[in-house]
């Protein structure tokens, strides 16, 4: 039994680190954020609304979380071509999305513990003065929502044209969906939250300056606490998969499998070990063990049928060689 090792390299030291577009936009709606989160909070205290104090509590976290979004982009550029890497900065990206979905879920517990105390113990709001603020909080999370919007348009315009296989659509359950820049995702659900929480607030307060119902201002803070939790439990899980490497259920892995195992003999190559993880938002790699009859068989011959996968950028391939007098004994 012979063994053969080889580690190919089929793309440089740079595995989609850095997103220019959206570490700009990034750091414009962290400002805009923080400004629109002072006035929120001053409004909310000055005219007793537990809906507006929220939407500008939470909207505190959220700046935090997407100026976290955007020094995540800055320290993934500043040190992508730090060799003590192996496989790039990407997945600074993706612990500053993590960090901001733990964010998130602190977010939706502090709203919640609000809006029960205010039921609890309910005050008098101006409901005028805190509805004029609500909408123009709306107005700036629509604003910031376009930005980030723009830049994970600019992300999937260049990254259609970097990796035109690596890109294309997952097969998984036959859902097709794109890689996604979760740390852009993550401010941008920290966007999205504003925005759902503004409008509960706006319609917490006409519900009750005009039907007379106080109750409605912390019950829309409780559905608002509600909905934050969800999309952080979803983006926990997201970006949590990808940290641990939990990579062995997509399709790339069935792809890799076919590549390898499809010959001009039938069974005469076998996959005996594969370990497949994401090192970039679309690109993966292998390590591999191969029990084989095949006597060409050779590690470069296996790198080349891999090379029809781009999203597969590194192969490293351990081949064990039988001959048949040796199958036969076994």
């Amino acid at each position: 039994m012979q063994s053969h090792d080889l580690s190919a390299w089929t793309h440089k030291h740079s595995f989609d680190a850095g997103n220019p577009a959206a570490e700009r936009g990034t750091q414009a709606v962290m400002w805009i954020t923080l400004a629109m989160m002072a006035v929120e909070i001053v409004a909310g205290y000055g005219f007793n609304s537990m809906a507006l104090l929220a939407d500008g509590w939470h909207m505190s976290s959220h700046a935090l979380a997407i100026g976290l979004s955007a020094f995540a982009y800055a320290a993934a550029r500043r040190h992508a071509d730090d060799p003590r890497f192996a496989f790039g900065t990407w997945k600074i990206e993706i612990l500053g999305g993590y960090t901001s979905a733990i964010l998130l879920l602190g977010v939706a517990a502090l709203m919640l513990v609000g809006s029960v105390e205010r039921i609890i113990t309910p005050q008098a709001i101006h409901y005028r003065e805190a509805l004029a603020i609500a909408v123009v909080g709306l107005v700036v999370n629509v604003v910031c929502a376009l930005i980030l919007g723009r830049a994970q348009e600019h992300r999937g315009h260049d990254h259609g044209h970097g990796h035109a296989h690596g890109d294309t659509q997952d097969r998984a359950g036959g859902h097709g969906h794109h890689h996604h820049d979760l740390n852009l995702r993550s401010a941008y659900l920290h966007v999205l939250a504003d925005a759902a929480t503004s409008l509960l607030a706006i319609a917490a307060l006409i519900g009750g300056l005009y039907y007379g119902w106080s109750w409605l201002d912390p019950v829309m803070g409780i559905v608002g606490a509600v909905l934050v939790a969800s999309w952080a439990r979803k983006l926990l899980l997201e970006t949590g998969k990808v940290l641990l490497d939990r990579e062995m259920d997509h399709p790339v892995v069935a792809e890799i499998r076919e590549a390898v195992e499809t010959g001009a003999a039938e069974g005469a190559t076998r996959i005996a070990d594969l370990h497949v993880w994401r090192v970039g938002k679309a690109s993966y790699a292998c390590a591999l063990s191969l029990v084989t009859h095949d006597p060409q068989l050779t590690a470069q011959r296996v790198r080349q049928q891999l090379a029809v996968h781009e999203e597969v950028v590194h192969v490293t391939v351990e081949i064990h060689q039988c001959d048949m007098e040796h199958a036969a004994a076994s």
